[in-house]
């Protein structure tokens, strides 16, 4: 290839670069027709110092760039497949109906999908009709302009266990769990969250107060995955519930699974030291760090740091806050 034709290449990738750059960015017209939309992954691109990264490697690649032109669309390829877009999806597959002493109700089993990454994972959760009906009501009080136009299937006084009624109902909350999450203000607010996550949660923790460390430990890593993709750009949001796994893992003398899970939690709050787990939390990895023949003497220096900046005062243990969540 000439040295023109090789230019030429160039500045073609380039362009369709800049072209994918635009189209993965959500305009606001968009969000105000509250038509689904995917979060965008690429968070780095929101921070200014990778920002000027990019900038850097786009000024790299002039057309005098060394690069071959396999190279360049190699390196474009690279780029799309790290902003790709991430959206959730939900599904209604089944029902189930419950009968308990005087009360009978439909079980509707939710399927969570995340689409546009490389993850497959997938949560599984069951919630009722009142389940929907009070995360509605409460949504109604914060959100009422944008919940204007939302419909919520109406009780009714008989027929509600007809396999027509619940394939409807099946069906309309299949629709309204996606347009709700397509509001973004909603979609990040703490109530419709706890919709998804707080009764396994509050499973999950009366498990671990009552010393049933493997079976609280099995549904906080079904949260868990569930509560990274609500929560996306705010990780502190996580770490009651990383630091719950790290208890139960210690626990259960799993001390190499417990430090990892520990480390993801500290990495949460490397800039929230004035958290009420930040303390409890390095004292634990201090000793799991010591236990496993890791390097202890960084987080040590970290929490020698903290006291000298504190006032002396008790901190409760890892544990003590662990079984404190969700007590009502």
């Amino acid at each position: 290839m000439d040295q023109d034709s090789h230019c030429t290449a160039e500045r073609e990738l380039l362009e369709a670069a800049d072209k994918f750059t635009t189209f993965s960015t959500t305009s606001p017209s968009d969000e105000d027709q509250n038509q689904p939309k995917a979060e965008i992954s690429c968070q780095a691109r929101k921070e200014s110092p990778e920002k000027d990264k990019l900038q850097d490697s786009n000024a790299s690649l002039s057309p005098n760039s060394s690069m071959t032109t396999k190279e360049l669309q190699e390196y474009w390829r690279n780029e799309k497949r790290q902003c790709r877009q991430v959206k959730l999806l939900f599904e209604i597959p089944s029902t189930r109906i419950v009968e308990h002493h005087l009360s009978k109700y439909v079980m509707y089993k939710i399927i969570i999908l995340q689409t546009g990454s490389f993850d497959s994972n997938k949560s599984v959760i069951e919630r009722r009709y009142s389940d929907f009906e009070k995360l509605h009501r409460n949504l109604l009080e914060e959100f009422s302009e944008e919940m204007e136009d939302v419909t919520f299937p109406k009780k009714t006084l008989t027929g509600n266990f007809t396999e027509e009624v619940i394939n409807e109902r099946k069906l309309a909350f299949k629709d309204y769990l996606r347009l709700i999450y397509s509001m973004k203000y909603i979609r990040r607010s703490k109530k419709f969250i706890d919709f998804l996550t707080k009764p396994e949660l509050q499973e999950a923790y009366g498990c671990l107060r009552g010393g049933q460390y493997t079976k609280a430990l099995e549904i906080l890593l079904e949260v868990i995955g569930l509560q990274e993709r609500l929560t996306r750009g705010n990780p502190v949001a996580v770490v009651p519930t990383l630091c719950a796994i790290v208890v139960c893992q210690k626990d259960l003398e799993n001390p190499a699974s417990a430090f990892e899970y520990g480390e993801k939690a500290l990495s949460c709050l490397h800039v929230h030291t004035s958290h009420k787990y930040y303390i409890p939390l390095l004292e634990t990895m201090i000793t799991l760090a010591y236990e496993l023949g890791k390097d202890f003497l960084s987080l040590q220096e970290k929490l020698e740091e903290w006291k000298a900046k504190k006032d002396p005062i008790r901190i409760l243990t890892l544990k003590e806050l662990a079984v404190r969540e969700y007590v009502q």
